[in-house]
């Protein structure tokens, strides 16, 4: 068994960082995360799928964790599916992509738009083409709130995520926390992720109706134009998928399978990661078999 913390080429010259677990020869499972997270918010799911007998690639998308910035502030949903093409295109074969919310909408457009036949499959962690508006702002506001002033301290921070998740154990500033913060010279800490990211994020929810309708129509697309197995795995009381935009899911690519996690929210991993995990390792296990 191998586990390593590497560099895995990027599009445009970016360098990703990432964590590789499990037999070389296993099929390879490669996660990418949500906005404002990183590789570790799959270090539940790494271990079981490596039991499982896979071969886990869990990245920090471009901006995010210890990947690179982009200079130019490429931070378009497109800019993450060229990284998830070019990962993918170095493998020795095709990898089954897992990728929640920011790194779902990613899979979407590199295998229905850019890329069509670079994954072996693709599961959605609480994301569709179809989302809810309230939901987004949510996490953009959260994103946004404290990205240009930082924290006095890791224990504020903690406080702030907190507020934002009431119903999760409060996290205490040593808990991991570290990995998401970073002290500059100012001595104040601040998020992990690229202020242009979230810059990028609030310019194209605050654009134009006819803007977001364009975006919106190249996602349905790009859904529409799955044809490998494709999975959604859901909140139960996520915020921004509904039950409606899981049908509209169906109604693009009526093959999709969904797995509805009760009770968690559009924090699936975190909220219930026995489940979660069993949602994973029961669809990759039915198309390892088939």
């Amino acid at each position: 068994m191998t586990g390593k913390n590497c560099k895995i080429d990027g599009a445009a010259g970016i360098s990703l960082a990432a964590e590789v677990k499990g037999e070389c020869r296993a099929m390879p499972v490669l996660l990418a995360h949500g906005a404002g997270q990183t590789r570790r918010a799959w270090k539940r799911v790494v271990q079981d799928l490596v039991e499982a007998g896979f071969r886990a690639i869990a990245i920090d998308m471009r901006g995010h964790g210890d990947s690179d910035w982009s200079s130019a502030g490429a931070y378009d949903v497109r800019d993450f599916a060229a990284d998830l093409v070019a990962v993918a295109s170095g493998m020795d074969r095709k990898p089954a992509l897992v990728g929640a919310s920011l790194g779902g909408l990613a899979g979407m457009i590199a295998e229905g738009d850019l890329a069509p036949g670079s994954f072996a499959s693709l599961t959605l962690v609480d994301i569709a083409p179809r989302i809810e508006p309230g939901g987004v702002m949510r996490v953009v506001s959260f994103m946004q709130e404290h990205v240009e002033t930082g924290f006095s301290s890791p224990e504020e921070a903690a406080q702030v995520i907190a507020r934002y998740m009431p119903h999760r154990r409060k996290r205490r500033a040593g808990d991991g926390l570290r990995h998401y913060l970073r002290q500059k010279e100012d001595g104040r800490y601040y998020w992990h992720w690229d202020p242009a990211f979230i810059r990028n994020m609030v310019a194209a929810h605050c654009s134009d109706t006819a803007h977001q309708e364009q975006q919106v129509n190249i996602l349905y697309k790009a859904a529409a134009n799955l044809t490998l197995p494709l999975h959604l795995i859901r909140g139960g009381s996520s915020d921004l998928v509904s039950e409606g935009a899981v049908e509209h899911l169906r109604e693009l690519a009526p093959h999709a399978e969904y797995t509805d996690i009760i009770d968690a929210t559009h924090m699936v991993a975190g909220d219930a990661n026995d489940a979660f995990s069993a949602a994973i390792l029961g669809f990759l296990g039915r198309q390892s078999s088939s």
